[in-house]
């Protein structure tokens, strides 16, 4: 008898930064008006970060990929007309070009003073921003065999959603320098492989019963069962600029998942890695995105991301064929051809400084892409 499917919705969450438009800066104190339009147009969907600067938003539960993505349509363009009316506008990215993180102020709220408290310069450090893909699976145990199992392909969705090449000003020689920054805190990074949902439990509880952490939602890592919600939520990709990229990406992840429940039901799995070789991947794609290729550990040498990208598409073809998202995971192939928010931003900063501007205003000019880029819905 044939496993019953899991339910695989899927919720999408997008963090986006508030410049003012004049100076391009991040807006360090938007009005608390615009907050106050958002929570009542979006019905509570879009709401303020860690920063004051910060707004994430997020959709609904989606039974399908074409409900996200008409959820992020209208989600954006919500932020976009509300920010308009105080002179700012969104940017999504994994950090900003030139702002300093030193001046911008935290929200007012229990959980982000106590965050600050614990963290303290590190956490003053957290102006990045990032997309968290939500799959519903309402299994404990299936939540934790997913997750040992798709530990091998977050390296892959990090490198087609590079946006933070830039920080404070300087070209970090990196294409997703955010999780630079959020490597500081602890609990991030890959998750750990368990054998079981009740060991990943027994570990989880003692954190909490030892007062380290209050609840799981404390835990960060790049995916992760999620503390609110019966979900596996991805959480290493920067914020898509693109917001088609962003749609993509989170019918690639759906589709993974798909498939690797699949493979449970045949009595298979993907083959675990070591956590060391995954993390040498999870680097060459903070650095390089998909320049440099990853390593293919079944074949133990290095390949080119194209030829990798073209194995996954096949591999959940019958997957995305059956969740209706195909031609969404397909346009995968499209980000290696013109390039990640990080390449294109990078391409926008030469150009400028090739045509005489200055860093700073090349800088600027980068914001303006950004802008403009978010803002196509």
């Amino acid at each position: 008898m044939a496993q019953t499917s899991p339910p695989l919705t899927l919720g999408i969450e997008e963090e986006f930064l508030l410049v003012d438009r004049e100076t391009r800066a991040v807006a360090s104190e938007p009005p608390p008006e615009l907050f106050a339009a958002l929570h009542d147009r979006t019905d509570g969907r879009a709401f303020p970060e860690f920063l004051r600067s910060q707004v994430e938003v997020a959709t609904p539960i989606c039974r399908i990929v074409a409900e996200a993505r008409t959820a992020l349509v209208e989600l954006r363009r919500i932020l976009i007309e509300e920010s308009a009316r105080h002179g700012l506008a969104p940017i999504a990215a994994g950090t900003h070009p030139f702002s300093l993180s030193s001046r911008q102020k935290r929200t007012d709220k229990e959980r982000y003073v106590a965050l600050l408290e614990e963290m303290q310069g590190v956490a003053r450090r957290m102006m990045i921003c990032g997309m968290h893909v939500h799959v519903g699976i309402d299994d404990d145990e299936l939540r934790i065999d997913l997750m040992n199992q798709a530990r091998y392909f977050l390296p892959h969705l990090l490198a087609l959603s590079c946006s933070s090449p830039f920080w404070e000003g300087e070209r970090t020689g990196l294409m997703a320098f955010r999780l630079m920054v959020f490597n500081g805190i602890p609990r991030t990074g890959l998750p750990e492989p368990f054998a079981s949902y009740s060991e990943f439990r027994r570990h989880m509880d003692t954190l909490i019963e030892t007062g380290v952490i209050a609840d799981t939602s404390r835990i960060w890592w790049d995916l992760r069962p999620s503390a609110r919600y019966p979900t596996l939520e991805t959480r290493v990709m920067d914020s898509c600029t693109t917001l088609e990229d962003s749609v993509c990406l989170a019918a690639l992840n759906l589709s993974l998942m798909r498939r690797l429940w699949r493979l449970r039901c045949d009595n298979q799995r993907w083959r675990p890695y070591p956590t060391l070789l995954i993390g040498e991947n999870r680097w060459r794609a903070m650095r390089y995105s998909f320049d440099a290729g990853l390593l293919d550990l079944g074949r133990q040498r290095i390949v080119p991301f194209a030829e990798l990208i073209e194995e996954i598409v096949e591999l959940v073809k019958e997957d995305a064929t059956e969740l209706g998202c195909l031609d969404d995971v397909q346009r995968v192939r499209d980000i290696p051809t013109r390039g990640t928010s990080a390449h294109r931003q990078v391409h926008v900063y030469e150009q400028a400084l090739g045509a005489g501007a200055s860093p700073q205003e090349a800088l600027e000019a980068v914001v303006d892409w950004l802008v403009a880029e978010t803002a196509r819905v």
